[in-house]
């Protein structure tokens, strides 16, 4: 039996006052819309009243997923697909996303030039990973979702572009200029995440204009610039509001574009975990062969499923139909009451509904002070305030590696239900009031 000595040599030895591990790890900035959701999941405990609208996700029993998607699903798991899938996904479903690309939105891609896993974050990162090394430059728009997060995975040089209201929050060829020599990845998203604005065509076709006369430029030994397309959102489009791409626009682009796409969020199914990338079939082999080692597959059953889902055209139509109906109800609504806040002369502002599940909404109260004399001295002060005395959470665009002095949020409507707007902006304007 060890003395009482020997146990605490041995608790001595293994933990220590000061724990040491990879330069990624301890450089890692932790996820701000993670931190939030925590002090809203503490306040709901505690039995506060909280507007949640932080989730770039969807209450399900609002939100749920399609009715023939889940029998699908379902009916899979009975046929006992449990087993592994394909690498590079089944290839009736590579088959049915192909069809599904060229019905509706005009692309041709073959089954070799489509890669699937579980959702789109382990492709992106995989395409990171095949196309930057070390001190590589990388071009992405603030605010924007996690393009800061994969450059620091794989230690490139970050060239943000700030992108502001003027022009939705969407990047520009004229801001992307500057950065454009040697770099060898542009991170675009349209719609976008978190703003819910998207690309007009003149803009993204100026952008295209931009890649192309650069690849053009460098030399053979040099490595070409690509452009990361995340189109997550492309399906849900609201009123005039149309979704472009750079293979459509110029078919030059094939060459030098990988796609991001999934069911995630089009069909409310961020838990299913089915994405795909399209893009040059070299750059698909491999990725495929990066997340052969993750291990990052989408589920063989919900592959299955998803494969005969898409090719239920009708089915599709009508799901997107009603669920993009609801999705602008409830922007349009909380855009309006904005904006009669707005003509109210309270301190608010919102850009209109376009795209996605977010609505862009403005909060400069920076530097009011409060009933009590505290003076919201910076934004996160401002966020604070509204989460305490309205109750109403959102998140900054700060937390997108926008400037911190920022006074614009993400409102994500995808837990919002509707018969709780009014009194959501009625708790804004009444909090919003007792500021001077």
């Amino acid at each position: 039996m060890e003395s009482k000595a020997q146990q605490q040599e041995l608790v001595q030895d293994t933990v220590t006052p000061e724990e040491h591990f990879s330069q990624l790890a301890e450089t890692l900035i932790g996820s701000e819309i993670v931190k939030l959701g925590g002090e809203i999941r503490e306040k709901i405990k505690q039995g506060e009243k909280i507007y949640n609208f932080t989730i770039g996700d969807f209450d399900p029993d609002i939100f749920p997923i399609p009715k023939e998607l889940e029998n699908e699903i379902i009916a899979a798991y009975r046929k006992h697909y449990t087993n592994y899938p394909a690498a590079e996904g089944n290839v009736d479903l590579r088959e049915a996303i192909a069809a599904f690309l060229q019905q509706k939105e005009g692309l041709v891609y073959n089954t070799s030039e489509i890669l699937v896993a579980s959702g789109g974050r382990p492709l992106i990162y995989a395409f990171f990973r095949t196309i930057a090394d070390k001190d590589d430059k990388i071009i992405y728009a603030v605010p924007s979702w996690n393009n800061n997060h994969y450059t620091h995975f794989v230690e490139g040089i970050h060239c943000e572009v700030e992108a502001g209201a003027a022009n939705n929050f969407m990047p520009t060829a004229a801001d992307i200029a500057p950065h454009i020599k040697d770099a060898v990845i542009l991170a675009l998203c349209s719609p976008q995440n978190p703003t819910g604005t998207t690309f007009t065509k003149e803009a993204l076709e100026a952008i295209c204009d931009m890649v192309l006369e650069e690849n053009k430029r460098r030399g053979a030994g040099e490595k070409k610039l690509y452009v990361l397309y995340d189109q997550m959102y492309w399906q849900l489009t609201y009123g005039d509001i149309r979704h472009y791409d750079p293979v459509s626009l110029r078919p030059q682009m094939k060459a030098y574009t990988v796609y991001i796409d999934a069911i995630s969020k089009c069909f409310a199914a961020t838990g299913v975990r089915v994405g795909w990338a399209m893009g040059p079939e070299a750059i698909m082999s491999k990725m495929k062969a990066i997340l052969s080692h993750v291990g990052a597959w989408a589920p063989m059953a919900e592959q299955k499923a998803v494969a005969r889902f898409l090719l239920q055209y009708d089915e599709v139509n009508n799901y997107l139909q009603h669920f993009k109906a609801e999705i602008s109800l409830r922007l349009q609504s909380i855009y309006d009451g904005f904006m009669r806040l707005k003509a109210e002369g309270l301190p608010v502002d919102a850009i209109a509904p376009q795209a996605a599940i977010y609505l862009t909404v403005r909060i400069t109260a920076r530097g009011m002070k409060t009933a009590s004399e505290h003076l919201l001295e910076q934004q996160k002060d401002v966020t604070g305030y509204l989460l305490n005395e309205a109750g109403i959470a959102l998140v900054p665009f700060y937390a997108f590696g926008a400037s911190k002095d920022s006074s614009w949020y993400r409102l994500s409507v995808g837990a919002c239900k509707k018969e709780e707007i009014d009194a959501m902006l009625n708790s804004l304007a009444l909090a919003l009031r007792k500021l001077k």
